[in-house]
């Protein structure tokens, strides 16, 4: 009992046993209590009545002692625990106590503590009352409000029509005159107009309500869709954000459902929202007349009153995105009234005309397309394969780890984790279930809510998906803002898939992909030899465009919800955390801040016992989402900037981040000729196969299982990463002290950091690798904004490491013929660094003199003389020198098949684009634009002309020219030369070079920062003495972005294949996810509806515009070289293609850089900004100050 209820109890019973001074006492050795509370006195009462009065006080005192230790429990002040009083039973010649004082005891503090209780059970009954009202009132509140269909009209002549004669006159009447009916403009109270922030606030409501109208329709729930639409437009604060996109999205849903009553109730709203109905609005229409079989004055008074609104019956098929389906049931509607109308023919395929790419598309000439190496039937096989992958949305791989011995602790490890899953698995459908029933709740209110969203997968795969995403987590948590974004993307991702599943477009795709299979398989002909993509258009119509993808905040909001439905319901008992701890249940995950940078984020961090038990299990299995990784089956050719890649996961043409919008609504209104030349290509990249170099992967895992090479880049094992310093802190340790060691702890953290990415990147790609090891794939491709292409799969790609590139190889060999080896020797000398300044003569002959070397590294790797590891690049030499000494061995050299890419890479290729653009004869010679017997080293060449201006400023006795005698070198120059053009500042520049010479050992670090300073202003000056009109083009470039981003725009131009380019650099865009754990507060700068971000848009059109070019020569490389039938792939200037087939490359690749540099593209460029950005009449208004710069543009 605590020492409050110990008083409490004392004060109760002492003011009870006080009485008037009549009354007797017992004496203090015959009453501890009366001894403890009051002094001895004396009494004249005899021995029988001292007893008597003795006993009834025991009684008294047992009956108060009992009823406070009720009132207590009732009260549940404390847990009380009391001893009972024992009174003796008397003896029958004992003296009785008043029966009065057993029944009912006597005292005003008995009295009151009745009353008190009698209170409290009132108090008691009205309270329960009262829950009983409030828990009545809860559950009225929680039941679903009927869903509204009639819409309350805010104009009085559509109401009062809508009111009187729904009952006289049938529904198509009304449609028929509601159609007539003029739009009203209704006399709202006039609002000031919005800022651009404003704007952009309204668009994302927006959109969010679309994106929920649109999800209502995929989900099933079109009756709540409309109520929703009903509640908004009955508000008038409110009605301003339906647009007419909404009200088509739920007419379109009642049309195919043939519900004629509730589509005639939006086109009141439509035409009381003072709108104009469009295509979509009558195609809906014509949709439901089609399925109720309506009359044929029905229908025709629809077309005649679409005639009215300057609408063509035509548009109907030709500007409507339906699926074929919706099409055939409208056609069937206006066949009542126009029994000759038919759709129009599929138009001829259109043919890009563009000087560039005339070679390409030309029907003259000889064409020796390649096809691949595999039959038919093992590409349907292959496809099948694919297929189901995709479909069940994750793929499942073994780790490459080296596994622990099996132990008991593991295997207790393991049997834990198997039973909590269960558990989590069915907590996790509970709150999913009583989460959607709240969210229901709030849109029965009129309120969207994510609860259409929610309903799109089944549970089962919404909790498998989240417990994914539990056991992904790192040890040190991810912030919650990552984690919602993925599970939003997730969650649309597979949305998107079963959505293909649902309507049947996956048997289309079957039966479409084995007709195009005809084209690449080895063993089957076609009538015409065509590009792919020209083949899968002839095989069928367009498919219909996919459902737009989910607003940004709405994913995040989306994915905040699912991550709070995590943390809340996964937990594990306490004694896992804590030995011999009880089963109370504690959560798996916590939701913390941390700082990182300057700002405070959320953080979900799963529980240190959790980790503990993962690491414990040592599950070896690795989940990847289907788009990391590498295709089974050629990927889909690229036919709009929406369809291609994968066979069911959505995938951009243009990647770009999340909720940037801008790119692709240039893509979608650019015309679809213009984009022929980037979609070809693209669908070029994707179908090279690839495999695995089985020889190279089993040398790198015997590393990574060991521990780790640094040098050779296969990082080693989080046991290898420093420690601190052991021990405690001595006392009286001076403050530079503590900073040292502080200093100490936080870089050894920041070591094992990096090594600890490094490692899980190392580990995902080399079981990627071990798991298709005796598989063929291949990597579908998009491209960035720019135009540069990049392979979709992340973990394992010819993008990555020298590493990565070593594990691939062609699928498809070729015989080295003539001159292959030749080649492969070049190639391999090429790869070890040691020959740049020599011609291909004297690299031949060093490979030759090296062969020793060369065959001892293919026999001998590991325990030779190790030749290969003084490389550059050693992965790939090991792989180029096994790749040669099977060739010389081989009983014919010329007839040996080769696997290996052979390599040309550019010399310094923006310099080489600036050098042509401004037909600088100079800097051309200094980057291989001129014949030369000797390859040019412009980085040599800068470091020479670096080295010429430290000496004269020596002369003059520059005391940091001095110190910098004999370090000026062409490593020291080479990042900041080949990064100038790319837009690199006088800063950037500066510590670029600053680390170079850290890197030097004998250089005086105290001259460092003077150093680099010195170095940076010679670089650029030697640079604008060998490219003159390398930095006029820069400064012109720079300039006129200037210009356009001050006047409000973003930069934007037509690349020479016409692919439309726009910076996505903006002023960074604010929006917040508010409640949960945490409100998210989210920044965007991609998009045009903010202010353009002028620094950003100057400094970065130079080198975007240059990566434009580049990727444009890239393009027309790759489409000539696949006319020709060569296998060709690049990274960025980089070109791969067979040993064989390197000579004709080389010529495909001058011939279109000289083409597309015999082009004006500084003139077209020109042209293009004026005209776009001086010429046509703005869109937004300008103040007095962007006129003044678009004149000045």
């Amino acid at each position: 009992m605590s020492a409050l209820s110990w008083g409490r109890g004392a004060v109760g019973v002492g003011r009870a046993l006080r009485r008037s001074s009549s009354r007797p006492r017992a004496s203090a050795e015959e009453g501890t209590l009366d001894g403890f509370w009051g002094p001895r006195r004396s009494s004249s009462a005899s021995p029988c009545e001292q007893d008597r009065r003795k006993d009834w006080g025991h009684v008294e005192l047992l009956e108060v002692l009992e009823a406070r230790v009720r009132q207590l429990q009732a009260e549940s002040v404390s847990e009380v625990s009391v001893k009972r009083v024992e009174v003796a039973q008397l003896s029958k010649g004992e003296c009785q106590p008043p029966r009065k004082a057993q029944v009912q005891p006597c005292g005003r503090w008995a009295e009151k503590l009745n009353k008190e209780q009698r209170t409290m059970q009132k108090r008691k009954q009205r309270l329960q009352v009262k829950l009983q009202a409030h828990a009545q009132q809860l559950v009225n509140k929680l039941q679903p409000r009927p869903l509204r269909v009639e819409p309350r009209l805010m104009s009085g002549q559509l109401s009062s029509f809508l009111q009187h004669k729904a009952q006289e006159s049938p529904w198509e009447e009304q449609l028929a005159q509601v159609l007539q009916e003029a739009p009203q403009k209704l006399l709202h109270k006039k609002q000031a107009p919005l800022d651009k922030e404003g704007e952009a606030q309204l668009s994302g409501q927006q959109q969010k309500l679309l994106a929920f109208l649109e999800c209502c329709l995929v989900s099933g729930h079109l009756p709540l869709a409309h109520h929703v639409l009903v509640s908004h437009h009955s508000r008038p604060r409110m009605q301003k954000l339906l647009t007419l996109p909404m009200y088509n999205t739920v007419m379109l849903g009642w049309a195919r459902k043939g519900s004629f009553k509730e589509l005639v109730y939006v086109f009141f709203m439509v035409k009381d929202a003072g709108l104009t109905p469009d295509l979509l609005s009558y195609a809906a229409a014509l949709q439901c007349m089609g399925r109720l079989d309506q009359d044929t004055n029905t229908v025709k008074r629809c077309l005649e009153q679409m005639a009215r609104d300057g609408l063509q019956l035509q548009q109907l098929f030709t500007e409507v995105s339906l699926s074929k389906e919706e099409r055939d049931v409208v056609l069937k509607a206006v066949a009542k009234a126009e029994p000759t109308v038919s759709p129009p023919p599929q138009p001829p395929p259109q043919v890009n005309t563009s000087t560039l790419l005339k070679g390409v598309y030309t029907k003259d000439g000889p064409v020796s397309y390649p096809k691949l190496h595999l039959p038919l039937q093992t590409l349907k096989d292959l496809f099948q394969q694919q297929l189901h992958v995709e479909l069940t949305t994750s793929v499942y791989i073994q780790s490459v780890e080296k596994a622990p011995s099996l132990t008991k602790e593991m295997l207790q490890a393991r049997k834990t984790l198997k039973a909590l899953r269960a558990q989590w698995e069915a907590a996790l459908r509970r709150v999913l279930q009583e989460t959607k029933a709240s969210l229901a709740h709030q849109a029965h209110e009129g309120r969207p809510s994510l609860f259409p969203f929610l309903c799109l997968l089944s549970e089962r795969e919404l909790v498998r998906m989240l417990l994914q995403a539990l056991y992904a987590l790192p040890a040190q948590g991810e912030s919650l803002v990552v984690v919602a974004k993925d599970l939003g993307l997730r969650t649309f991702n597979r949305h998107m898939v079963q959505q293909k599943r649902l309507n049947n477009q996956v048997q289309a795709l079957e039966q479409r992909y084995a007709q195009y299979l005809h084209l690449l398989a080895c063993d089957t002909q076609v009538a015409s030899p065509c590009l792919p993509r020209q083949y899968w258009e002839s095989l069928g119509p367009p498919e219909a465009p996919p459902q737009q993808p989910w607003p940004l905040p709405v994913l995040m909001q989306l994915g905040k919800q699912l991550a709070e439905m995590l943390v809340q319901a996964v937990h594990m008992p306490l004694g896992l955390a804590v030995p011999q701890g009880s089963c109370r249940p504690i959560p798996v995950l916590y939701h913390v801040y941390s700082f990182r940078s300057y700002r405070q984020i959320g953080i979900l961090k799963p529980h240190p016992a959790f980790t503990q038990l993962l690491v414990a299990a040592a599950d070896p299995t690795l989940t990847f989402e289907t788009v990391d990784v590498p295709m089974l089956c050629p990927p889909l050719p690229w036919t709009s900037p929406h369809t291609g890649a994968f066979l069911l996961s959505p995938t951009k043409l243009m990647r770009a981040v999340e909720g940037t919008t801008q790119h692709q609504r240039l893509l979608e209104r650019c015309p679809p000729t213009n984009l022929h030349g980037a979609l070809d290509t693209l669908t070029q990249l994707g179908n090279c196969a690839w495999r695995v170099n089985g020889r190279v992967l089993d040398l790198v895992l015997e590393l990574f299982r060991d521990k780790g090479c640094s040098r050779l880049g296969v990082p080693p094992p989080p046991s290898e990463a420093p420690r601190p310093r052991e021990g405690h802190l001595p006392r009286g340790a001076s403050p530079a002290h503590k900073a040292e060691l502080r200093r100490e702890l936080a870089g050894c953290l920041k070591v094992a950091r990096e090594m600890h990415s490094l490692r899980v990147d190392a580990l995902y790609r080399l079981s990627l690798a071990q798991h298709l090891r005796h598989r063929i794939f291949w990597l579908p491709h998009n491209m960035d904004f720019r135009g540069r292409t990049y392979p979709c799969p992340p973990h394992f790609n010819h993008l990555g490491s020298d590493l990565a590139r070593a594990l691939l190889e062609f699928a498809e060999g070729r015989p080295l013929g003539p001159h292959g080896l030749t080649w492969l020797k070049i190639h391999l000398v090429n790869l070890t660094g040691l020959r740049k300044r020599d011609s291909l003569q004297a690299r031949l002959a060093f490979a030759d003199q090296m062969m020793d070397h060369i065959l001892d590294s293919a026999d001998q790797p590991m325990t030779g003389r190790k030749w290969w590891m003084e490389s550059e690049e050693p992965w790939q030499t090991l792989a180029c020198c096994m790749e040669v000494a099977q060739a010389v061995r081989a009983p014919d050299p010329a007839a040996y098949i080769s696997h290996l890419p052979v390599h040309q890479d550019g010399s310094c290729n923006g310099l080489q684009h600036y050098a042509a653009l401004g037909r600088d004869s100079v800097g051309a010679a200094s980057v291989n634009l001129l014949p030369s017997d000797l390859p040019q080293d412009v980085y040599s060449g800068v470091a020479a002309q670096v080295e010429v201006f430290r000496r004269q400023d020596a002369a003059r006795g520059v005391r940091v020219a001095q110190v910098l005698e004999g370090f000026i070198s062409r490593k020291v120059v080479k990042q900041t030369v080949m990064t100038v053009v790319y837009g690199v500042t006088r800063y950037g520049g500066r510590l670029q070079i600053e680390k170079r010479l850290r890197e030097l050992d004998s250089f005086p670090q105290e001259f460092v920062w003077d150093a680099s300073h010195y170095l940076v202003r010679q670089v650029f000056s030697s640079l604008q003495e060998m490219f003159s009109s390398t930095r006029a083009i820069q400064h012109w470039l720079t300039e006129s972005a200037r210009l356009i981003s001050q006047a409000g725009w973003a930069v934007e131009w037509v690349t020479p294949l016409g692919i439309p380019v726009i910076q996505p650099y903006h002023h960074d865009s604010k929006f917040l996810v508010k409640g949960g754990l945490q409100s998210i507060t989210c920044s965007s700068s991609r998009d045009t509806s903010q202010k353009p971000n002028t620094l950003k848009q100057k400094n970065g059109f130079p080198p975007n515009f240059i990566h434009s070019l580049d990727s444009t020569h890239m393009m027309l490389t790759a489409l000539h070289c696949y006319r020709k039938g060569l296998t060709f792939v690049s990274v960025h200037d980089c070109f791969w293609t067979h040993a064989a087939d390197v000579p004709v490359m080389n010529q495909v690749c001058r011939e279109q850089f000289v083409r597309l540099h015999s082009q004006p593209i500084l003139q077209d460029l020109s042209q293009f900004l004026v005209k776009r950005f001086c010429s046509s009449p703005s869109t937004r208004p300008q103040s007095l100050s962007q006129r003044v710069l678009t004149t000045k543009l």
